[in-house]
């Protein structure tokens, strides 16, 4: 009826492991951000809107994640970020780091932002690049270092993305896109 010692003797130390090592992926995620309209701060387990920006998890550092919700996207664009995700590494006060910002955010592209803040962040980024110099970008699994944007205009053109984001009409109620008046030239 009872469990013999030899069973305790393993049992007991399994399931202790199990604990350890299971509990802290069965944590929820918790952001915290501040809401643009009042200004208040939002602590919460469910992500904040795609249009909010310094967003926090858990005490981490702030995400700079400009991915839209996925019905938001064309779908060649979701396709496109499905296959070939950008991620840009950029350094605080870097000039070139905001020009790769304002392409990527011009194309509409969705993008992961990395801020080298930390030691383990250069360690890293030298790893995947070679050398420390910002912006570097990885579309897919193509890797660039520094800013040229021709060489970044036809990365994201091979890789599907379109050339411009569609334009929103903010006189239309779901904000579609809007086709530009007939006598435009």
């Amino acid at each position: 009826m009872f469990p013999s010692p030899l069973s305790r003797r393993y049992i007991f130390p399994a399931a202790f492991a199990a604990l350890t090592f299971l509990s802290p992926a069965a944590m929820a995620q918790v952001y915290s951000w501040k809401d643009p309209a009042t200004g208040t701060t939002i602590i919460s387990d469910t992500p904040p809107p795609g249009s909010v920006k310094n967003v926090t998890r858990s005490g981490r550092k702030p995400v700079s994640d400009t991915a839209k919700p996925e019905t938001d996207m064309p779908f060649a664009a979701r396709e496109a970020a499905r296959k070939f995700p950008v991620v840009l590494y950029t350094g605080a006060d870097c000039p070139a780091c905001a020009e790769a910002r304002a392409l990527l955010t011009r194309r509409g592209v969705p993008f992961r932002e990395i801020l080298i803040q930390t030691e383990d962040d250069l360690t890293a980024m030298k790893h995947l690049f070679g050398g420390t110099s910002v912006p570097s970008a990885a579309i897919g699994r193509q890797k660039f270092s520094g800013f040229e944007s021709g060489a970044y205009q036809n990365a994201l053109d091979l890789a599907g993305y379109p050339k411009e984001t569609p334009v929103k009409d903010a006189a239309s109620p779901d904000g579609a896109a809007s086709a530009p008046p007939a006598n435009a030239k």
